[in-house]
């Protein structure tokens, strides 16, 4: 726990009972739902010479679900580029397994799991969004030992929280190729902020304290780790993509991220926040999005 932490906790610590009891309400209030998988979901084909679970053990402890779609003809010799993938919150990695077939038979390995707390990894305290990049790391380091990877060429795949988290990670780690950002927020505050409205808890004072003592907990500042503030520092063409009729995530914030871009590019699609239809018009875009940047020769089951 950095300094700056303890002294906000300190400055808006309340009485023991009440902190105790805020403390528990908002972890309560804030938890993740726990999506199930669909039974035999990662038993599809999906155009991959196989599709393989692996177990991730993380630095805090946390064991995360992940799988391994690979290409035919990846191996030691021919490594394929991969794209990792962040699903957002109370989802799991099966919420973007549309993505995987067109991406392995364009000759691209993709990864999904299951952020801690989520689907099938085990559960913690809180998840948050830098949780989620912490989780990401994690399995980017995992995949450094895999011979099939050409870990030199890495591209990531986020919706909304795990779109927020990918923004992060890139920012601070880079070691990316490319980004798409699938219904991302432009800012955290204003994500919490719309809670508390929805909840009917007044922003002045108690609305105040729940946000300080959230960041606290998560021991990041809403400003620190708002995509808006991540933009500026990432050199990777990014590509943004959100549905027109969000009412989750209100269009002007793909727009505000849209003027913040130093390489790339906004899609507006037909569709809402969770986008899992909406993805299949564009399916062709994004691979040659991922396709160009990752630097993928002409693979022979692209056109089946």
């Amino acid at each position: 726990m950095t300094a700056t932490t303890r002294a906000m906790i300190a400055r808006w610590r309340l009485p023991n009972p009440l902190h105790a009891m805020l403390h528990w309400l908002l972890l309560r209030g804030l938890r993740a739902p726990r999506l199930p998988h669909e039974p035999g979901w990662n038993q599809r084909p999906f155009g991959a010479r196989c599709i393989t679970q692996f177990q991730v053990h993380g630095a805090r402890g946390q064991q995360l679900a992940a799988w391994l779609a690979l290409p035919q003809g990846a191996n030691a010799a021919q490594p394929a580029p991969v794209v990792v993938a962040v699903h957002g919150w109370g989802a799991n990695g099966s919420t973007l397994a549309p993505m995987v077939e067109p991406l392995v038979r364009a000759g691209i390995a993709v990864v999904l799991f299951d952020a801690a707390s989520h689907g099938d990894s085990s559960a913690e305290a809180f998840s948050s969004l830098p949780r989620f990049a912490e989780d990401l790391a994690s399995v980017l380091d995992v995949l450094r030992g895999h011979p099939a990877i050409d870990t030199g060429r890495v591209a990531l795949l986020g919706h909304s929280v795990g779109a927020a988290a990918v923004l992060l990670h890139t920012a601070r780690q880079g070691g990316v190729r490319a980004v798409v950002s699938l219904s991302a927020f432009a800012q955290p505050r204003e994500v919490m902020e719309r809670w508390l409205l929805e909840h009917h808890i007044p922003r002045r004072w108690v609305g105040t304290a729940i946000l300080e003592h959230v960041q606290a907990v998560i021991g990041e500042r809403f400003d620190h780790i708002a995509p808006e503030h991540q933009l500026a520092r990432i050199d990777c063409p990014v590509l943004l993509v959100h549905g027109e009729h969000d009412q989750t995530v209100p269009l002007a914030d793909a727009h505000r991220l849209q003027a913040l871009l130093r390489r790339g590019e906004l899609i507006v699609v037909d569709g809402d926040h969770d986008l899992r239809k909406s993805l299949a018009p564009h399916a062709d875009q994004l691979v040659r999005f991922f396709s160009t940047h990752l630097e993928v020769i002409a693979h022979p089951c692209s056109n089946d």
